[in-house]
């Protein structure tokens, strides 16, 4: 048992085959390797994750996010980002920051080797994510996330709801 102290996480001595296996359930292609380190240190309202996304592989699917900020540090490798309507390659040291703006985002490693990265943002109870290659916007709730189709779904303002 080691004498550190709580809020010290060593990443070197992390084991992959200790990663938590998370894929997006709508990308076949979605396969990403994560350690809380946030989690590891008792964070409640920001996440840090440490993240490993094999060759060949996918972060989740294109989306942009309603409530919660999110980042990405690039530490190895070499992969493919989305940004918008931008593919850019990313490598070690670049810097991804994704405010509440609107603007989709997702990862893809197209490299030979493991990228890997430093993944975090605000944590909050819900979240409200937008999926526009394939017509879907979510909700999530902690537990569960619930997706609508855009093209179904019914807007209403709320000026409808007033009657003066």
């Amino acid at each position: 048992m080691s004498n550190d102290p709580k809020h010290l996480v060593r990443t070197a001595a992390l084991k992959p085959e200790d990663a938590t296996r998370i894929r997006h359930p709508l990308n076949p292609k979605s396969e990403v390797y994560l350690h809380s380190l946030g989690d590891r240190v008792g964070m409640q309202r920001c996440q840090l994750h440490l993240a490993r996304l094999p060759p060949g592989k996918e972060s989740f699917i294109p989306h942009a996010h309603g409530l919660q900020e999110e980042f990405v540090y690039i530490l190895e490798g070499e992969g493919k980002a989305l940004i918008g309507d931008v593919e850019v390659t990313v490598g070690p040291g670049d810097y991804m920051g994704f405010p509440t703006d609107g603007v989709t985002h997702h990862l893809r490693n197209d490299g030979p080797r493991d990228l890997v990265y430093l993944m975090g943002g605000e944590r909050t109870k819900f979240e409200v994510s937008r999926f526009p290659t394939i017509g879907k916007r979510a909700v999530f709730d902690g537990q569960t996330a619930t997706f609508y189709d855009e093209a179904t779904a019914e807007p209403l303002p709320i000026s409808a709801w007033r009657k003066d």
